[in-house]
Order: C-alpha cells, then structure tokens, then sequence
C-alpha cells in the first residue's frame, strides 16, 4: 500500500512552521497513517508526537536530521527508529543546538558588516525556542525588508559562497551515522540528489549508511530510479517523504504528497528487530 507515509517533516522545534499537534492534525485530515518527525538536531517533539499520533491512530517514526560535512559541504543524515531519550544522543544533540545559535550569531554580524542591520534577536524570534538555522535567518530577511523572498536570501548572502555565509564546525557523516547506530537507530542519506556526488556516496555506503532517501519532492523520476538502484546494489534501505516544513519556503514540499510504500517502514523495522 502507498501514499499513507511521510517519513520527513519538521515542526517548531527546528525549521517548521506547525508545532506537533498541528503537524499531526495535518497528517490525520489528509489520512496518514505513518509520519516520521525529523526535526534538525532535536528531538523534543518525539513525545509528544507519539503520544498525540497515538490518539489519532498514525504511527509516528522518531527520527532526526543531522547536518554534516566534507569538505565543507553539506551532507545531511536522516536517523530513524533510535531511542529518542538515549542520553549520549541527547547531549550531542543539545551541543549542536547551542552551536547554531553561535553560527547564526556570526552571520548576523557578516549581514551587519555589509550594512544589512540585522539583529540576532529578529533570527532568535523566528526560531521560537527550536533549532536555529539558517531558515530562521532567511525568514526575518524577508519579514524585515532586506529581501523579497526566502531564496533570494541564500542566493545573495547567507548560501554557500556567499558574503554572510558561515560554515558550520566540522562533524562527519561517519559521525553520525556512528551516534544513530549508539542510540539503536538507522541512518539514511537525505535528499542526495540535490548535492551528492558518484564519488561522496561510496564513501557514505562504506561508513555504514542503512539507506537512502530514494523519494524526496527534489528528485526527478530519473534520479529515484537511480537511486533505488544503488539501494539494490548495495541492499540498503529505502524512505522518502515531503521534507515539510509549512509556509515561506518556496522549495517546500506537500506534506503527504510522496509515494512513499508502507513497506518500507516494514523494512526498517524488520532491519532493526
């Protein structure tokens, strides 16, 4: 059976637009049955979306989004099916947290050098107490006046290259596919064809990648047949999902929208226990 499962969304706590009831109730009028919550380095809606999916009858997936890098490119890594209150995980996940507001804290002050006048505060606002990224900064970018669109913010000062661009301190795929495994879970490369190489994704395979996300709303038919060959070839797993995050993004996806098979979910479990 498909189109009942959206393994990639995000909520209030990181980048998303709708706090965990909100983002459920979504998921139930459009007749989920199994959501996987991926918020970026938090975990805090776990809880409470197992609990409230619970009283809806949709399944919920803990899951993760962790950015990592090579060569100071960004590689992000989905977690799924890990024990969301394993205490290793949790103080990794809280220093990474504590680490966005110290990285959004050096773009504000590169925008400020090229006389774009924002305030850390605007950025902290929009993030509301969730994951700080990049987004936050793009959205008071917007709300403010300094830009017209999301996009453009990326495109012309906080992207990669670009004036008020910061990396982030290095930590490896290896890496977290390391922490995902130490809290019982499986790792899957996210949306790999927007920036991932023939020449990265050996490497990712070969650092112990469960799977890959074969269906995202940035993948043409061309590339999810490619990469569910490369799941074949390698006998990985397979997920997909919208990457929802809710309103002011431009290259959102449609929450529920992904053909993503109920099988897949069977899979993993299967993989795991």
């Amino acid at each position: 059976m498909a189109g009942l499962v959206d393994l990639h969304t995000h909520t209030t706590y990181s980048d998303g637009i709708l706090s965990p009831a909100e983002l459920l109730q979504k998921a139930n009028e459009l007749g989920l049955k199994v959501i996987g919550i991926t918020d970026h380095d938090s975990v805090n809606g776990i809880e409470e979306s197992i609990e409230i999916g619970r009283d809806l009858g949709i399944e919920v997936v803990p899951g993760v989004e962790l950015s990592t890098t090579i060569d100071d490119r960004e590689y992000h890594i989905l977690g799924y099916l890990f024990d969301h209150r394993d205490e290793n995980l949790l103080q990794h996940l809280s220093s990474f947290r504590k680490e966005r507001v110290r990285r959004a804290e050096r773009i504000v002050k590169k925008l400020n050098h090229i006389n774009v006048p924002l305030k850390i505060e605007s950025v902290l606002e929009k993030a509301g107490g969730g994951a700080v990224g990049r987004p936050h900064i793009a959205l008071a970018l917007v709300e403010e006046g300094y830009i017209q669109t999301y996009d453009e913010a990326f495109a012309k000062y906080i992207g990669y290259g670009c004036p008020a661009y910061e990396r982030k301190v290095p930590f490896s795929p290896e890496d977290a596919i390391s922490l995902i495994s130490s809290s019982g879970g499986l790792s899957f490369l996210a949306h790999p064809g927007k920036h991932t190489s023939d020449a990265v994704l050996p490497r990712l395979i070969k650092g112990g990648l469960d799977g890959i996300e074969v269906i995202h709303p940035s993948h043409s038919s061309k590339e999810i047949s490619y990469y569910r060959g490369i799941v074949a070839q390698y006998f990985l797993l397979e997920s997909g999902g919208s990457d929802f995050h809710g309103g002011g993004r431009d290259s959102n996806g449609i929450l529920g929208a992904c053909d993503v098979p109920m099988g897949w979910v069977e899979e993993m479990k299967k993989r795991l226990f």
